[in-house]
């Protein structure tokens, strides 16, 4: 049974760099252009976002009335961790998604978690009034890339209810070698890395990017842990042949952040 009244166009999956905390607060060109995506996407029934910053055991999927906003970083300006995003919850979005997917067995969480920076702080930009249901899926750390690209193909169903799948990560990001200057150049492995990815996701070669991401040195550099990588593999493997690609925002941040955007379908 459908979950509610079947959407009457396909949903897109969207991939989202989401960056420097403080981006919620600003307005630059990466900002404006998550407002123009907001605006231009089909409105959702409720958001489903799968953030690098939800890492578990197990798969997880939230499940309460009302997300508390997460603040989960240190050392940032008291506006930042004042700011709330109160979008209501979708319990009945996790039951389906926790009905529709049987293998692997998805948890429902009614109050450890809620929403952190890499849902709300990109959500806050691309539905300001914060009126549309939004639920968190977990990433379970002892899982291959090949998991987490398959988990994304089942999630394809929701697409025709409505509900709007975001992947909110990085393609590069690497913390070690950030620069803190906003003006800096990125380093050629980064810019390197970026592109070979755009290519392969135009090419629509998605086994090099689940099997051979790390096998060179700018994989390795850019992908220094998976937790902001999975994301992608989520929207990637919830995309279709048919679906008409776009990349809405590519640039990056702090010489080592990759803030590449993109939509399938749409």
């Amino acid at each position: 049974m459908p979950m509610r009244e079947p959407s009457a166009s396909r949903m897109p999956v969207v991939f989202i760099g989401h960056g420097n905390p403080m981006n919620a607060l600003r307005d630059t060109p990466f900002t404006r252009k998550l407002r123009q995506m907001g605006q231009g996407l089909p409105r959702p029934k409720a958001i489903l976002c799968i953030s690098a910053h939800w890492m578990t055991e197990g798969v997880w999927v939230t499940g309460m009335e009302q997300p508390r906003t997460i603040h989960d970083f240190g050392g940032f300006p008291r506006a930042l961790f004042a700011m709330n995003y109160p979008a209501s919850g979708d319990p009945v979005l996790a039951q389906f998604i926790r009905d529709m997917i049987t293998t692997p067995e998805i948890h429902i969480d009614t109050g450890t978690w809620g929403l952190d920076h890499g849902s709300w702080s990109i959500l806050h930009h691309m539905y300001p009034a914060a009126d549309i249901p939004v639920v968190q899926l977990s990433l379970d750390r002892a899982q291959p890339p090949e998991f987490h690209f398959k988990l994304g193909q089942a999630l394809r169903k929701l697409r025709d209810e409505g509900v709007l799948v975001i992947g909110s990560g990085n393609i590069v990001h690497n913390l070690r070698q950030i620069s803190f200057d906003d003006h800096a150049a990125p380093f050629d492995w980064a810019v390197a890395f970026d592109a070979w990815v755009k290519e392969r996701i135009e090419s629509r070669d998605f086994p090099a990017l689940i099997h051979h991401a790390t096998q060179s040195e700018a994989g390795q550099l850019s992908i220094p842990t998976p937790d902001h990588w999975y994301p992608l593999l989520y929207i990637l493997g919830a995309a279709e042949a048919a679906d008409t690609l776009r990349f809405d925002y590519e640039g990056i941040e702090n010489a080592s952040i990759s803030m590449r955007c993109l939509t399938f379908g749409g």
